[in-house]
C-alpha cells in the first residue's frame, strides 16, 4: 500500500476544497453577510492542512486499484467532514451529525437534506450547499486529474475508483486530457443552463445555484419549495437538463468530434430515452385528469426526468400521486441514469447487460449446445466485465437489505423505511410517504443518519471503494508497511551510529 501517495492526494484536495470554500466567502461579501468569514477561516486551516500533507513528496507514485479505492474514499470523507465545519461554526446547522448528512448528501449529489426551512439559512449556506453538487458531480479527483500534476499511467486506478459505471476508459491517449474534456464538456454545459435560466427571469444568484445542483445530479433547493415557484420556461430548461446530465458523457464527446454514427449507436442512451419517454407517458396518463394536459405534461417530464437522473428536484408532491406513477418512480428510482454521466442509481448499462445476461442463460436451456455472447453497444462483452455486473448486483443487494433492515428499527412505515434507503443508496434524494418531496430527512436518529450517510458515499463511489475501508487486509498491509519502514529507519541509524 502506497500510504504516502495517498497522503499526497488528500492533501490536494484539502487545497481544492480550500478554494472552494473561499468562493463561498465571496458570495458573504456580495451580500453583505459576515458568516462568509468564518467560510475564509475554514478553507485558511484547510489549505495549511493540505500544504502541510504535501511538504514531503512520495517516493514512488505508483499506485494501483486499491489505492485508488482507498485515496478515494478517504478524499470524500475528509472533504465530508471539513466541509460541514462552517454549517457547524456559524450555527446555521448546529448539529454535527446533521451538518455532516448534509454535506455528504451534497457532495454526492444525493439532495436529501435534514433542513426544513432552507429560506432561513444564509446566501452563503445556500451557494456552498448548490456548489457541492457541481463538486460531487463529475468527481473531485477527476478534477484533480484534469488541472494538476498527478502524471503517471496509474491515474486510470483514481478514475476507475470514482467514476459511475461498470466500466472506465480513456477518451485520448492520456488520462489527463480524458480527464480535461470531461470537466470541459460538465462545465460547458453548466454555464449554457445558467444563460438560459437568466434569459427565464431567474437572477444571477438563483441561476447559478440551479445550475449548479442540476449539473451535478444533486436537487439542493434555494427555496422550500424547489423549483414550484419558477415558471414553466425555467421548470422545462431545468427539466432538458437534468435529462442531459443522465447522459453518458461519450455521447457528447462523439458529437463535439462530429462522430454522429457512434453517438446514435449508443445502446445505453437509446435505452434511457426510450424509458424516460415510456415513463413520462404513463404517469401523465395517469395524472392527466387532476392538473390538465400542460400542467400534467410538464409535472410528468419534470419528475420523470429528475428521479430517472437522480437529482432530486420537484415541482409536485408525488407522494400524493396514484399507485400506478408511484410505481413508475420507484423503478426510475433503482434504474438511474447512464454510466459514464453525472446521475446516480444503477445505471443503464447495467441493467441492459443483466437482462441480456439472462436472455442468454434461457437461451442455453433451450439450446445448450449454441454457445451465444452478450453484446453491449455493439462489441461482445468479456467474462470479467459481466462478472463484475454480477457481482456488484450482489453486493448491491446486500447493503440495501442491511440497510433497510437497520432503519426499520425506526419504526417508521415501510415506505418510509425502504424508499429512504433506495434513495440514498441511489443518490436520490426524495422518497415517498415521511421522506417525500415536501418532507425531509431530520427526524431521523443520529445513528440512522450515518447508516444513510455511508449508502450515499457508498452509492456514488459505486460501493467498493468504501467498502475496501473495511477490509482487514488493506490496514494490515499499511501497519506492515510502516513497520517494515521503521526497521529500516533503525538500521540505517545503527549502521550510521
Amino acid at each position: 500500500m502506497n500510504s504516502p501517495m495517498i497522503r499526497y492526494i488528500l492533501g490536494y484536495v484539502l487545497m481544492l476544497e480550500a478554494a472552494l470554500l473561499a468562493l463561498c466567502s465571496l458570495v458573504g461579501l456580495i451580500f453583505h453577510e459576515p458568516v462568509g468569514w468564518i467560510y475564509l477561516a475554514v478553507a485558511t486551516g484547510a489549505l495549511i492542512v493540505g500544504i502541510l500533507l504535501n511538504l514531503r513528496k512520495p517516493r514512488s507514485t505508483v499506485f494501483y486499484l486499491k489505492e485508488g479505492c482507498v485515496a478515494t474514499a478517504l478524499s470524500w470523507i475528509v472533504m465530508s467532514l471539513v466541509g460541514c465545519l462552517p454549517f457547524v461554526i456559524s450555527g446555521e446547522i448546529p448539529k454535527f451529525t446533521d451538518a455532516l448528512f448534509e454535506t455528504v448528501s451534497g457532495l454526492t449529489t444525493t439532495g436529501a437534506s435534514i433542513l426544513s426551512e432552507v429560506e432561513s439559512l444564509s446566501h452563503v449556506a445556500n451557494f456552498w450547499r448548490s456548489l457541492t453538487h457541481l463538486i460531487g458531480g463529475m468527481g473531485v479527483l477527476v478534477f484533480l486529474l484534469a488541472v494538476l500534476p498527478l502524471s503517471g499511467a496509474y491515474n486510470i486506478n483514481l478514475m476507475r475508483a470514482e467514476s459511475p459505471g461498470p466500466s472506465v476508459g480513456k477518451l485520448v491517449p492520456k488520462i489527463k486530457f480524458t480527464a480535461q474534456i470531461l470537466y470541459t464538456l460538465y462545465l460547458g454545459m453548466t454555464f449554457l443552463e445558467f444563460i438560459l435560466l437568466m434569459c427565464g427571469g431567474m437572477n444571477w444568484y438563483e441561476s447559478i445555484c440551479t445550475a449548479f445542483a442540476t449539473a451535478g445530479t444533486g436537487g439542493f433547493g434555494i427555496y422550500n419549495d424547489s423549483l414550484g415557484s419558477f415558471t414553466p420556461y425555467c421548470q422545462w430548461v431545468v427539466t432538458a437538463f437534468m435529462m442531459f446530465f443522465g447522459f453518458n458523457f461519450n455521447f457528447y464527446y462523439f458529437l463535439v468530434l462530429r462522430k454522429w454514427r457512434k453517438a446514435v449507436e449508443m445502446e445505453e442512451v437509446r435505452v434511457y430515452l426510450i424509458t424516460i419517454l415510456a415513463a413520462i407517458l404513463i404517469i401523465f396518463i395517469d395524472i392527466r385528469h387532476v392538473n390538465g394536459f400542460a400542467e400534467s405534461l410538464r409535472q410528468s417530464a419534470f419528475q420523470v426526468a429528475s428521479l430517472v437522473s437522480s437529482t432530486g428536484f420537484s415541482t409536485a408532491d408525488f407522494d400524493q400521486w396514484a399507485s400506478t406513477s408511484k410505481c413508475v418512480i420507484v423503478l426510475l428510482m433503482f434504474v438511474g441514469a447512464c454510466a459514464g454521466s453525472t446521475g446516480g442509481g444503477f445505471k443503464v448499462s447495467r441493467i441492459i447487460i443483466l437482462i441480456k445476461s439472462a436472455g442468454r442463460e434461457m437461451f442455453s436451456y433451450l439450446h445448450p449446445r449454441v454457445i451465444r455472447q452478450v453484446n453491449f453497444e455493439g462489441k461482445p462483452v468479456d467474462k470479467d466485465l459481466l462478472h463484475s455486473v454480477h457481482v456488484y448486483l450482489v453486493v448491491f443487494m446486500l447493503i440495501f437489505i442491511t440497510s433497510v433492515v437497520f432503519v426499520s428499527f425506526e419504526g417508521t412505515d415501510f415506505a418510509t423505511t425502504f424508499t429512504s434507503v433506495l434513495a440514498t443508496i441511489n443518490n436520490i434524494g426524495p422518497g415517498l410517504s415521511q421522506v417525500g418531496p415536501t418532507c425531509n430527512y431530520g427526524h431521523f436518529h443520529a445513528l440512522t443518519k450515518y447508516v444513510l450517510m455511508f449508502d450515499m458515499l457508498a452509492g456514488r463511489l459505486e460501493l467498493f471503494p468504501m467498502l475496501m475501508l473495511f477490509y482487514p487486509a488493506i490496514w494490515k498491509d499499511v501497519f506492515e508497511k510502516r513497520s517494515i519502514d521503521r526497521k529500516v529507519r533503525q538500521r540505517r541509524l545503527t549502521t550510521g551510529q
